[in-house]
């Protein structure tokens, strides 16, 4: 059983504790989340209500992973945080400490991100480079995977990390079902862009949906832009236009996330070789998928397979 533990501080952000807590929580054979805050206080929130965690910082301490939501503590937004809070979050034995959104301020006000690469909402850049120039900030994508320290852009974004740690935790079959159950994307790769052109298309009947389900159900055979524009009527150049639009990226990297995403789920799920693995995902040998796989998340498709199965 794995221990989450949530600080929760004043004027937290109610969405990042609800979905957090909600997503891990659905998971409770292998996961265990508590709620803390200094002293078990009440803890307003961004949201106009107050929750009442049932434990102390002391939980930090015995905490496998320590996830704090954004929040606007003003402490931290004034580049300092209660000794207290300090002390339980740089001595805790957590083997991984995550936040979401302005989170990263009260990890960066502990020391925890400096020299370390941090991403947290684009719109408190300025502030956060101001206060904490240490911390190597990359205000462009979803969220940072740095090992033991993972930080995240806002709202949607903290159910991305949330998602990518379930993922490296036990595989994608799992965090796809959370994903359906929370009715969310199952996989959008942390270097995404924050910004998305038009997050509500303008042109609800000539979405490119249709072309994005066509090309799911054939992810195994050669793809072209040409073929998938066809399959709604629309010209190439208007087709990538709507589809960035619509999604955040291009054709191109939508369908390399996809296939990633089929041969993840073979490794985990079947004995193919990898060679087969590659075919049914769509790159062909089993060389560009090692390929795909080591630009994706850092291992071979042994070695994925090896972790998970073995799980």
């Amino acid at each position: 059983m794995h221990r989450i533990a949530v600080l929760a501080l004043e004027q937290s952000v109610a969405f990042d504790i609800g979905s957090s807590t909600h997503m891990f929580a659905r998971l409770a054979d292998r996961y265990e989340v508590v709620v803390c805050s200094p002293d078990r206080r009440p803890i307003p929130t961004t949201g106009g209500f107050t929750i009442a965690p049932e434990h102390g910082l002391e939980v930090l301490q015995d905490a496998d992973t320590v996830l704090v939501p954004g929040t606007h503590y003003p402490p931290a937004r004034e580049g300092r945080l209660e000794p207290a809070v300090r002390e339980a979050l740089t001595t805790t034995n957590a083997s991984r400490i995550m936040s979401i959104c302005t989170g990263a301020f009260v990890l960066a006000a502990a020391g925890l991100l400096d020299g370390r690469p941090a991403t947290t909402h684009w719109g408190t850049t300025d502030q956060f480079r101001a206060l904490y120039p240490k911390v190597r900030l990359n205000p462009d994508v979803l969220f940072i995977d740095d090992g033991d320290i993972l930080t995240s852009a806002g709202v949607a974004a903290g159910i991305d990390l949330c998602l990518h740690v379930i993922r490296s935790d036990h595989g994608s079959e799992v965090a796809n079902w959370i994903a359906r159950y929370c009715v969310v994307p199952a996989w959008r790769q942390g270097g995404q862009s924050q910004f998305v052109d038009r997050p509500v298309p303008s042109y609800p009947d000539t979405s490119t949906a249709l072309a994005r389900e066509w090309a799911l159900e054939r992810l195994q055979e050669p793809l072209d832009l040409a073929a998938m524009a066809g399959q709604v009527r629309m010209s190439v150049r208007t087709f990538t236009r709507r589809f960035r639009a619509e999604t955040g990226m291009s054709p191109g990297q939508w369908l390399t996330q996809q296939r990633v995403d089929r041969a993840r789920h073979l490794l985990e799920s079947t004995d193919l070789p990898i060679d087969q693995v590659a075919r049914h995902a769509g790159f062909g040998t089993g060389a560009a998928l090692r390929q795909q796989l080591a630009a994706s998340i850092g291992v071979s498709p042994s070695a994925y397979r090896q972790t998970f199965r073995s799980a």
